[in-house]
C-alpha cells in the first residue's frame, strides 16, 4: 500500500520520500528512496525525513520486538531447549505523533484482525494522528501479499470513510483525494 501511495503522490506532482525495509517492490521513479533493514534504522530515518514533511504516511509497521542479544556465530543444533529474549522496539508512529509540527498531517495504518474500528480509533488517539487507515487483514484479498485492499479511514475530527475492495493503485488515489492531495 505504501508504494502505491508513493506512486499516486508522485503522479499528482508531489515530492515523495520512501523509507522502506527490504521488499520485492521497486520504488517508483522520481521518489527519494531510503533503504533500511532494522526497526532502529527505520526510526532514525523517519525522524530525519519527517521533520520537513508536510504529510507523513506510515503504511506498514516494523517489528514490535527484537532480540535482546544476537549470537556472534551460528547456534549449533542440540537437544537442549533454546529460549529467545525479546525487547520492544521504538513505536515510530507514536514518536512522530509526539513531535509533529502543528501544520503537519500524520497518517497511520492499522492492520487488524478483529474490532477494526475500535482498535484503529484507539491508535488514532494514542499516537496523535490526524488520520488512521484501518484494514482487516484477516479478509481474503486484503492487505499483505495482495494487489487489492479495502480500508476504513478514520479522522481525528470523527469522520469514518469506507473504501471498498479495489486494486491498491486505485485505492491510493482515493486515499490521497480524501487527504486533500
Amino acid at each position: 500500500m505504501g508504494y502505491a501511495l508513493a506512486e499516486a503522490a508522485l503522479t499528482a506532482g508531489h515530492c515523495v520520500c520512501i523509507v522502506s525495509g527490504p521488499v520485492a517492490l521497486k520504488p517508483p521513479p522520481g521518489a527519494e528512496f531510503v533503504p533500511v533493514e532494522s526497526a532502529a534504522e527505520m526510526a532514525s530515518a523517519m525522524r530525519e525525513h519527517a521533520k520537513d514533511a508536510d504529510l507523513v504516511i506510515m503504511a506498514a509497521a516494523v517489528a514490535d520486538y527484537r532480540p535482546v542479544s544476537a549470537a556472534d556465530q551460528k547456534i549449533k543444533k542440540s537437544e537442549a531447549k533454546l529460549s529467545l529474549e525479546l525487547e520492544r522496539t521504538e513505536d515510530i508512529l507514536a514518536s512522530l505523533g509526539k513531535n509533529k509540527k502543528p501544520s503537519q498531517i500524520l497518517v497511520g495504518f492499522a492492520a487488524e484482525t478483529s474490532e477494526l474500528v475500535a482498535h484503529a480509533r484507539a491508535k488514532l488517539e494514542a499516537k496523535n494522528l490526524d488520520w488512521i487507515i484501518a484494514n482487516d487483514v484477516s479478509r481474503p484479498s486484503c492487505g499483505f501479499d495482495s494487489d487489492t485492499n479495502a480500508v476504513t479511514m478514520l479522522s481525528r475530527d470523527g469522520r469514518s470513510i469506507e473504501l471498498p475492495l479495489s486494486d491498491k493503485k486505485h485505492l491510493a488515489i482515493e486515499i490521497l483525494k480524501i487527504l486533500g492531495l
